[in-house]
């Protein structure tokens, strides 16, 4: 019990300096780079700005009661997509909702926020999780805290994956978690920490488990138990953990099979870094993209090497903790434990992305080697010369910066004259505080420059985007005053300003960029000639006049280009908005659409629409000289460089180019307007665009001006009759909805008296949908081309299509059975207690009188 309050007594002070130390750290390395919120360059690189920010956004405006949809259903995004995977994948962190006390104009302020709180609630955990593990100076615990939080994963990796960081405060939480089953305590809170950390990032959260539960297996083989004690606490631990994920299941599930539905992502071989990268990333200021940013600062790096050469720590300590450390770095390197790290699915980005777990590793073994005592000078400097050795294995990797040596010596130099100035200190507090104060401002310095010069590589490698600013503002201004959902839709734009504008800047369009975006959107709108980047998760806006008409879009947003990614002057004036008459959001089809969509997205928009409306010519591909381009490939440099496509169409129709393998610009000869098209191999397909109208002579020439080498399809030009689009579109709306009202998951439309045939709403049929037509029972929606379906008989009025996750029925009934073990187990242990701490009962003194006549 004394062992425990002592362990226990500086925990506050500690947690409350890590906090601070990493808080400190990373703002003073976002301001040394001139970083937003403290200078003039983004943060948004990435996902950042493409994908997470956007979606804080529209978490933002469901918790002030003004986004279109709910929980179940976003129907900004994707035409309508399923939102409770994308929450429980990117916003169920209990940190996410604080975007709401932020102006919804500061939403880069408020990600920022948010990200520095997680990194200091992980820091101020793992201080405390030291001093639970072992008694030690609670300034130590917190400078080692805000070491394991500030670590190269955080700083290179996590900080643009802001639910990555929920995963950097779930190792030391479940590892105290693992800590209380060793004792037996406090079994109820370790469920609900379990359920909490999987909730907020079931991915990086599995990751933490497997590292809590090596980091248990560890103190188990340090403690010395029996095999039945032993066998006891891991049980203890396993049952907390599955309690724990099962009072997860219902966000789990969700997302579980949310990516099972999604598009799918690429796969490829795991290659592991070179040696020498391996190494060179523990070192201060290193960047490379896809290699292990194993850096945990010098000081705890050195106490770590130190470890094994400390006499003063047990044998035992040291052998396990380097053994441990030494594993999990050898397991990053191969394939099947890399498998196994990653949840046994290939990682769409870096494949080292359980780095973290190492850092946390790293960080205890050092409190190890401190925790016992500064190290001796013979220890030091056997852990010097490892570190030495080891950067000059690593000076020939390209991760190295100019940065890292001057770094590198000024760290370590600063971390031996503090950790000698405080073995030499004994009970001289002066000195004692002076070791801390340089160790302080060693570590300070230190990860403040590593993370300032993250910041600027990463602007170099990775795409950005500006924070939201004037540009998003017109353009959610100008949704704002066309917006008329459910009865038609606005669409933001093809001029995005990042892949998900629909969430960020409002309107209902067809962009969507999520990992779980589904295959059946993805797979619809490439058909009808849409464009995608992010390998077909990224769905883009499509600016066309058919699928208008199709999806009833009867707004479109028109914004000059973004000049952050054209790097040009800003463009003054304000977005435009052109209208069009569409059909409802509900129409009414006569037949079931079993013809299956071809290689023409022109034909495949006819056939979704019913009409014939184009014209698809036969067309050349030529060079500047007339000769025709060999399987009309462009910008292969054997060209000349102003090719061309000449066709003939009506006189007055309109010209779009479908050229998905194309990048670069396309214009009409005889137009003014410069369409822009982006292709790259296996990573985005360009989308279909209009290019103006028909000359008199019928004759079409497009000049294209490619940027890369690519190809134009045949069939690449169709001529729309916009007098037949707009009969078609006529005839939808006289047989379509008379009322459409829609509420998170749920779609209501009232239908002309004696309608039949098939009802098609024009949202992409997702899994989970289920439809009913008048006062018959839901089925599961039918499908039409992609699009969701409900059959009709006649004198059927009404229809009523409702939503519900897949997985969220099974994950609350394994969420419910959790519960219930949960209860049950914990009366049964109050019940037990009770008993034991109930007085025995004893045999009443026999009567006076009868006591006195037997004597």
């Amino acid at each position: 019990m004394v062992r425990r309050s002592e362990r226990g007594a500086g925990r506050p002070a500690a947690a409350s300096l890590a906090a601070l130390v990493a808080c400190v750290a990373l703002c003073a390395g976002d301001a040394l780079a001139g970083g937003y919120p403290f200078g003039p360059r983004t943060r948004s690189v990435n996902d950042l700005g493409n994908q997470y920010v956007p979606l804080h956004a529209h978490l933002w405006d469901l918790l002030h009661g003004r986004a279109d949809g709910g929980l179940l259903v976003n129907w900004q995004s994707g035409y309508g997509s399923s939102f409770l995977p994308d929450f429980g994948t990117y916003l169920a962190s209990p940190f996410a909702p604080l975007v709401a006390l932020f102006p919804r104009d500061q939403i880069d302020l408020a990600v920022y926020v948010i990200t520095v709180l997680k990194i200091a609630c992980a820091a101020a955990v793992m201080a405390c999780l030291l001093l639970a593990l072992r008694p030690g100076r609670w300034w130590a615990a917190g400078l080692l805290g805000a070491s394991y939080a500030l670590c190269g994963w955080t700083l290179a990796d996590a900080d643009y994956n802001p639910m990555w960081l929920d995963g950097l405060i779930a190792l030391p939480l479940l590892c105290l978690v693992g800590e209380w089953a060793l004792a037996g305590r406090r079994r109820v809170l370790g469920v609900l920490l379990v359920a909490l950390v999987w909730s907020a990032d079931f991915y990086t959260a599995y990751m933490a488990t497997l590292g809590a539960a090596l980091v248990l297996l560890a103190r188990l083989s340090l403690t010395g138990p029996t095999r039945r004690q032993a066998l006891a606490a891991a049980g203890r631990a396993v049952l907390t953990v599955v309690l724990g994920t099962g009072l997860a299941a219902p966000l789990v599930a969700v997302v579980y099979l949310g990516t099972r539905h999604a598009y799918p992502g690429r796969v490829r071989p795991f290659d592991p870094v070179p040696a020498e990268d391996l190494v060179a990333r523990l070192l201060p200021g290193t960047y490379g993209w896809g290699s292990p940013a194993l850096y945990v600062g010098t000081t705890a790096l050195l106490l770590a090497l130190a470890l094994p050469f400390h006499r003063v720590v047990p044998g035992r300590v040291r052998a396990a903790w380097t053994v441990l450390v030494l594993a999990v770095t050898l397991s990053l390197q191969w394939a099947p434990t890399s498998l196994a790290w990653h949840a046994f699915a290939t990682p769409q980005g870096s494949s080292y992305r359980q780095t973290f777990v190492l850092a946390g590793l790293l960080v205890i073994a050092a409190w190890h080697a401190l925790s016992y005592g500064p190290p001796e000078p013979a220890a030091l400097g056997a852990a010097t010369a490892l570190l030495a050795l080891g950067a000059v294995a690593a000076r020939r990797s390209d991760v190295l910066h100019a940065h890292t040596w001057p770094l590198l010596l000024l760290a370590a130099g600063g971390t031996l004259t503090g950790l000698l100035l405080l073995r030499g200190a004994g009970r001289h507090g002066r000195l004692a505080a002076l070791a801390v104060l340089v160790l302080l401002g060693a570590q300070l310095g230190e990860t403040a420059a590593t993370s300032a010069v993250a910041s600027g590589l990463r602007l170099k490698h990775l795409d950005d985007y500006a924070p939201f600013g004037q540009r998003q503002q017109r353009q959610a201004a100008a949704i704002a005053g066309a917006d008329d959902w459910p009865r038609r839709r606005t669409e933001p734009g093809r001029e995005q300003t990042v892949a998900n504008d629909p969430m960020l800047v409002g309107g209902q369009g067809a962009a969507y960029y999520s990992s779980l975006t589904s295959d059946v959107l993805s797979r619809t709108l490439t058909a009808l000639g849409g464009g995608w980047t992010s390998r077909g998760r990224g769905v883009q806006s499509l600016d066309n006049a058919v699928t208008d008409v199709l999806f009833s879009v009867g707004a479109r947003v028109h914004s000059p280009p973004d000049p952050h990614q054209t790097h040009r002057a800003a463009d003054t004036a304000p977005p435009t908005v052109t209208r069009r008459e569409v059909p409802p959001l509900v129409t009414v089809r006569p037949g079931p659409g079993t013809t299956p969509f071809g290689a023409s997205p022109y034909r495949n928009q006819e056939l979704l629409l019913g009409s014939r409306v184009y014209t698809v010519p036969a067309l050349t591909v030529h060079d500047d000289a007339g000769a025709p381009l060999p399987a009309r490939r462009v910008g292969s440099g054997t060209a000349r460089t102003r090719p061309a496509i000449t066709a003939s169409c009506p006189p007055g129709t309109q010209v779009n180019l479908w050229a998905p393998h194309f990048s670069g610009t396309a214009r009409l000869a005889t137009g003014t307007d410069t369409a822009v098209f982006r292709s790259v191999s296996g990573r985005s397909l360009a989308a279909m665009e209009p290019l103006g109208r028909t000359p008199a002579s019928g004759r079409v020439r497009i000049e294209l001006v490619p940027d890369r080498p690519g190809r134009i399809p045949p069939g690449a030009v169709g001529c729309l009759d916009t007098a037949r689009l707009g009969s078609a579109a006529a005839r939808l709306t006289a047989t379509g909805a008379t009322a459409v009202t829609v509420s998170d998951g749920t779609l209501h439309a009232q239908l002309p008296p004696g309608s039949r045939g098939l009802a098609v709403v024009a949202a992409p049929r997702i899994a989970g949908w289920r439809c009913a037509a008048g006062d018959g029972p839901a089925r599961p929606a039918r499908q039409y081309h992609g699009l969701i379906a409900v059959p009709l008989d006649a004198g059927q009025t009404s229809l009523t299509c409702t939503f519900h996750p897949p997985g969220l029925r099974l994950g609350t009934t394994v969420g419910l059975v959790s519960l219930t073990v949960l209860l049950l187990l914990t009366a049964g242990a109050a019940v037990r207690r009770r008993r034991t701490s109930a007085p025995a009962p004893t045999t009443p003194p026999a009567p006076r009188e009868r006591a006195t006549a037997a004597h």
